[in-house]
């Protein structure tokens, strides 16, 4: 029945032409993805528009995370292209149960859709940024590691940092900086804050990787706290470390689950616990955003 929601719901949205399912056909296979524009967009045929990759969680749809996230609503506040982007089998490669450089091509079809939709729409290529949920946020932080060149900042929900990212990309030397915000909950039962051996790092740890890997480790650090619907039983806590345009954050959501801030509660059978009002996501993330250029 949710699909099925979901679907309708979609199909009412793509009909006002501003959220439009596309195809890509990368090594072989064909890919979807849908690309939703603000009413404002067609109002200035000059202007070069901000664009949010947003990669779902494991077994969602590109629909699902449209319609969970609500990220369009902040589109159309803030002025940014949102694009959602399908897994095959509706997964993305992080080196979880599949391999790592022999498994689906996920950074490839990503680049080949970056390219695609810079010939499609007006899209500020310095810009462009990426954010995901559980699975989706490990691989905006595979993203990070790989396409430093395309990606300036990424936000990752309910995804620290991957093992097999790290193990593949520990370089030495300068690279590419990349703002990186994480956002997690300290009772998420589906993707544990503490990390788990051989898997992920905690999200602290997450933060540290980031901050070191950014050369921000002599930054000073910013703290603020959030409980502004004290009923929700959550806390928000947030630190951040920033220098000559790159920042690197850590949103910690008390008592959270596996949730996106700001989103309708909802169930899917899973143990995904409480989703906080002290802040909203998509607010959170645009305003990290919006401070990094390519």
């Amino acid at each position: 029945m949710k699909i099925l929601i979901a679907l309708l719901v979609l199909a009412s949205a793509c009909s006002t032409a501003l959220a439009q399912v596309g195809t890509l056909v990368h090594k072989e296979v064909k890919r979807r993805y849908i690309v939703y524009t603000p009413p404002s967009y067609q109002a200035d045929t000059r202007e070069a528009w901000p664009v949010v990759f947003n990669f779902h969680g494991s077994g969602m749809s590109m629909a699902e995370q449209m319609l969970y996230t609500g990220m369009n609503r902040a589109a159309d506040r803030h002025r940014f292209i949102v694009v959602y982007p399908l897994g095959i089998e509706r997964d993305w490669n992080v080196g979880f149960g599949m391999s790592y450089l022999g498994g689906s091509d996920d950074v490839g079809f990503t680049e080949a859709l970056h390219e695609k939709l810079r010939k499609d729409y007006r899209i500020d290529t310095s810009r462009v940024y990426a954010t995901g949920l559980s699975r989706g946020g490990f691989f905006a932080l595979r993203l990070a590691a790989e396409l430093p060149q395309v990606f300036a900042a990424v936000a990752s929900v309910g995804g620290p940092m991957p093992e097999p990212v790290i193990q593949h990309h520990a370089k030495t030397g300068k690279v590419a900086q990349v703002g990186v915000m994480l956002i997690h909950g300290t009772a998420d039962q589906v993707v544990a804050y503490d990390g788990k051996a051989t898997g992920y790092l905690s999200a602290l740890d997450s933060h540290r990787y980031w901050v070191r890997r950014n050369g921000l480790e002599g930054a000073p650090e910013q703290l603020r706290a959030y409980n502004g619907d004290s009923g929700d039983g959550t806390e928000v806590n947030y630190r951040e470390q920033a220098q000559a345009g790159t920042r690197v954050a850590l949103v910690t959501v008390k008592d959270g689950g596996h949730t996106w801030p700001g989103a309708d509660p909802f169930n899917v059978g899973l143990p995904i616990g409480k989703t906080t009002r002290d802040v909203d996501a998509n607010e959170l993330m645009w305003q990290f955003f919006s401070t990094h250029r390519r």
